[in-house]
């Protein structure tokens, strides 16, 4: 493929006394004349190439068969009606509905895909009165961050009037008489600088039925911009309690008061961001935190807030040999996620920290979300696994029953497939698990396409999910395996820390021992294996095809972050300064960011395998800046013949909220790149019959 020239330009930056030189820097301004046709140009290339693959439409086609059956959310209790979402197959955006019973009738709520043509307009979020009858929801544009809120009457069927603005990452608390709620929201555009405009996060109370503007300011910290509040209403309507936290630091601060006092000073009960403190209930000022203060693996504490010294705090539920990942209350019990080797447990203890009993999941899998109320006798859960469907189940605290409230129906049978879960030795000694899945009675001969998915960094786990587009790989003889790196929560927050800041590299080596494992094993070889992660993963993948571009067949770098010196300055990269650090105020930051920073490190005359690098045009988490930089380095780089493509979708973001018909775009295309990259025949899979409801 003839590359696209990209002009360079001189620009050079000196980090503490080392120049740095940045050609491409103008590809950040994304709205220029140039960059849009720079942009556009090498979106044609990359659908010029894409479109001579003949897998790519057989993939579309299995894909959308795969894709077109009902998915359910598990359901919430509000008042006296339960809602939920529901997507019936191929519809771009799910459908929330109410039931006045599990059994009952739904009617539509809210449906999104009446407000845009194209399904772009997604509903990001809800919260609901005491009642459940008023509902306030969050909807998003084209993938962006930015929300809007309004407030419906539900059995009414219409919103009221004002919509608020200027919300990011909203929370919204009810008060129990239904009169209102409290939110968060960010500075409006213009009323401080654009370097500005993601910090000085404010709570503010809305009154169901007056503008924005009548709304009163509750809480804001002027002099320490950077903070960010989160409301939150205690289950007996007594207290208002503020989540407070600097960027993605999982260490965070909780304040407090009581809900009537307008003008009262809020209590600092945490103020020092020295942990993580979730809080879970409350029995009057007796406030229960899950938190990993001098347990990186999680405990539960009680606190009295009426005498709050450290030395009175009492100790509920000690830490264990695993990883505390939630704690919920149901029927006045705790209800406690925790993970074991990244396989999720289910628990009940009661309130002074005995032991109930274990609810058996129905296989090796991931708990993605609960629902439940204090004094309901029911829980409800949602539950995955590399093979398993997101599924919703109910459990009966009275019979102790778990039980499936809608089977999967996707046309694909799972006997056929087994799920493994190997221990890689990484470069320092470290023991790092793997999920492998494939064929039962695969050969190890070293013939398998396989492709290696990883993330590892946030605090955020890597645990078995069900993910609809690996099934073509799956058909077709392939491997998918997830590698668990240092950066995530999988062994608790010393996991965590060893994968952050200096120690950044260990990610990488991690992950570059998992695919030396596949091929040693025989599960692949290195013309067959593909790379692929998003976000912090698209950075892996971008730091480990740097550094290793001879151990791999193909690389998929999904909306990544490459430019580690200039992340920072974008948006809400700010908020990501505790897990990478700042090259630019710190010089010893800068030596460490700079060894591993993909765009950095990117090697004139090297023969890279094929890339691929995607990114979105209304991306405000990660800018497509990072993609657009990278690929046209990468391609001037390159020696070999290999194709390094970008591909960046209009009218979408990060991820969150993308329409059905936008993914199965994308996925065929990255499908068809990976397939053609490691000479996968598409044509062979297994049959398949739909399974009965």
């Amino acid at each position: 493929m003839n590359p696209i020239e990209t002009r360079k330009d001189d620009i050079r930056d000196d980090f503490h006394g080392t120049q740095v030189s940045d050609p491409y820097r103008w590809l950040e301004d994304a709205a220029s004349e140039e960059v849009v046709a720079w942009t556009e140009a090498q979106n044609r290339r990359t659908q010029t190439y894409l479109a001579g693959i003949p897998a790519r439409e057989r993939i579309r086609q299995r894909l959308t068969e795969l894709w077109d059956f009902p998915r359910y959310t598990i359901p919430r209790k509000e008042g006296d009606r339960y809602y939920f979402s529901k997507n019936d197959g191929l519809q771009n955006q799910p459908v929330l509905y109410r039931q006045q019973t599990l059994e009952g009738d739904p009617i539509v709520v809210v449906d999104p895909n009446t407000l845009s043509e194209d399904g772009t307009v997604a509903l990001i979020g809800q919260s609901f009165s005491e009642n459940g009858r008023l509902m306030a929801y969050a909807t998003a544009s084209s993938g962006s961050d930015w929300q809007e809120v309004r407030i419906r009457d539900v059995d009414a069927r219409h919103d009221f009037d004002e919509v608020l603005r200027w919300c990011k990452f909203a929370g919204m608390a009810w008060k129990k008489d239904g009169s209102g709620f409290f939110y968060n929201r960010l500075p409006e555009p213009g009323s401080v600088p654009p370097e500005d405009e993601n910090h000085y996060s404010r709570v503010y109370w809305h009154h169901t039925g007056t503008p924005q503007s009548d709304d009163p300011l509750v809480y804001e910290r002027p002099d320490a911009k950077e903070l960010r509040f989160q409301p939150v209403v205690t289950d007996d309507g007594r207290y208002l309690l503020l989540h407070v936290t600097v960027g993605t630091d999982p260490r965070n601060r909780v304040y407090y008061r009581d809900i009537e006092s307008n003008d009262g000073e809020f209590v600092r009960l945490f103020d020092d961001a020295d942990a993580m403190y979730e809080f879970i209930a409350n029995d009057g000022p007796l406030f229960y935190f899950h938190t990993n203060l001098d347990a990186p693996r999680g405990r539960i504490i009680a606190i009295d807030t009426s005498n709050p010294a450290r030395e009175n705090w009492r100790e509920i539920l000690p830490e264990g040999d695993e990883v505390i990942s939630h704690v919920d209350v149901a029927n006045d019990r705790f209800v406690v996620v925790s993970m074991q080797d990244v396989q999720h447990r289910v628990r009940l203890y009661r309130l002074n920290g005995d032991l109930e009993r274990e609810i058996e999941l129905p296989d090796i899998g991931s708990v993605e979300a609960l629902s439940c109320k204090r004094h309901e006798t029911e829980l409800f859960l949602q539950f995955t696994s590399f093979l398993y469907p997101s599924t919703p189940l109910r459990y009966d605290f009275a019979s102790g029953e778990l039980t499936t409230l809608h089977e999967s129906t996707i046309d694909f049978d799972p006997s056929g497939y087994e799920t493994k879960q190997i221990f890689v030795t990484s470069k320092d000694g470290t023991r790092v698990p793997m999920f492998v899945v494939h064929k039962r009675g695969l050969k190890l001969d070293g013939n398998n396409p396989a492709l290696l998915y990883g993330y590892g960094g946030f605090n955020i786990s890597m645990t078995p999910g069900f993910r609809i587009p690996q099934l073509v790989l799956l058909e077709a003889g392939g491997v998918f395996a997830v590698a668990n790196l240092r950066g995530g929560n999988e062994y608790g927050e010393d996991w965590h820390q060893a994968g952050m800041l200096d120690r950044k590299q260990n990610v990488f080596d991690d992950f570059i021992a998992a695919a030396e494992c596949l091929i040693a094993e025989g599960y692949t070889s290195t013309s067959k294996l593909a790379i692929n992660g998003g976000s912090n993963g698209g950075l892996l993948v971008g730091a480990c095809l740097t550094q290793r571009p001879d151990l791999y067949g193909a690389a998929i770098c999904e909306v990544p972050v490459t430019d580690m010196l200039r992340y920072h300055r974008f948006t809400v990269g700010h908020f990501w300064v505790p897990e990478y650090g700042n090259a630019e105020t710190d010089s010893e930051h800068f030596r460490f960011m700079h060894a591993y920073s993909p765009l950095h490190n990117v090697r004139p005359g090297t023969n890279y395998p094929p890339t691929l690098i995607t990114s979105a045009d209304t991306d405000d988490r990660v800018v497509p800046a990072h993609a657009k930089k990278f690929a046209a380095t990468l391609q001037e780089a390159q020696a070999g013949n290999a194709p390094i493509l970008l591909r960046v979708e209009m009218k979408a973001g990060h991820g969150l909220g993308k329409p059905t018909s936008k993914i199965i775009d994308e996925r065929s295309d990255v499908y068809g790149f990976l397939f053609e990259a490691l000479g996968v025949d598409s044509g062979h899979r297994q049959s398949h019959q739909p399974k009965n409801d």
